[in-house]
């Protein structure tokens, strides 16, 4: 599958999990122990709207905290709509993923970028749907994509403590199990877990 196209499938996967979120559910316990669903959600806004002046050639110092603090407002379905809407037309815009990014850990292809962010949609949109009681049904390809580049740089990630040891699944785990259980996800987890 083509970067940019399952990109916009974890964009799309992510939100419509947002436009979900029951009122009394913004405080709802998440896979994330340190996260509600509140909180997860604005990260993965943040992290959005910071995609849009990195993919545009901006440094980490450049933007300095305007990012800082919650992103959602009063209401969080609309500003992840928005940010979301940034983030696409971010990543579309012509010679955007041709560049290098300026990340705080230094110079990264910007289709590297986009694949963590990817990830990010990936694995937090089944943190979310999970959280709220919805059937986490990532997209297959988008999933498919992201676990081969994840498959490369699982231990990288574990020894910088970026993701939480992997959790063991069975042989015949599906794609979307495996990938989550690689970012420290138990696949059976639930709210009461």
């Amino acid at each position: 599958m083509e970067l940019l196209e399952a990109y916009r499938r974890g964009l799309t996967g992510f939100v419509g999990l947002v436009d979900q979120v029951a009122p009394d559910q913004w405080s709802a316990p998440t896979p994330c122990p340190d996260w509600d669903v509140r909180a997860l959600v604005d990260h993965v806004v943040t992290e959005e709207l910071w995609s849009v002046p990195l993919l545009d050639g901006a440094t980490v110092e450049s933007v300095g905290d305007r990012l800082d603090g919650d992103q959602l407002g009063p209401d969080p379905v609309g500003a992840a709509r928005d940010a979301v809407r940034q983030a696409e037309r971010a990543a579309a815009a012509p010679g955007a993923l041709d560049r290098d990014v300026r990340l705080s850990a230094g110079p990264t292809p910007a289709r590297e970028y986009l694949r963590q962010l990817l990830a990010e949609h990936l694995v937090h949109g089944w943190d979310l749907a999970v959280a709220i009681g919805v059937a986490p049904r990532l997209d297959g390809a988008a999933v498919r994509e992201c676990a081969r580049w994840f498959t490369e740089r699982v231990s990288d990630y574990q020894a910088g403590s970026l993701v939480r040891p992997a959790v063991e699944v069975p042989a015949d785990a599906d794609e979307q199990d495996r990938l989550v259980a690689a970012f420290g996800r138990d696949p059976a987890w639930t709210p009461g877990s």
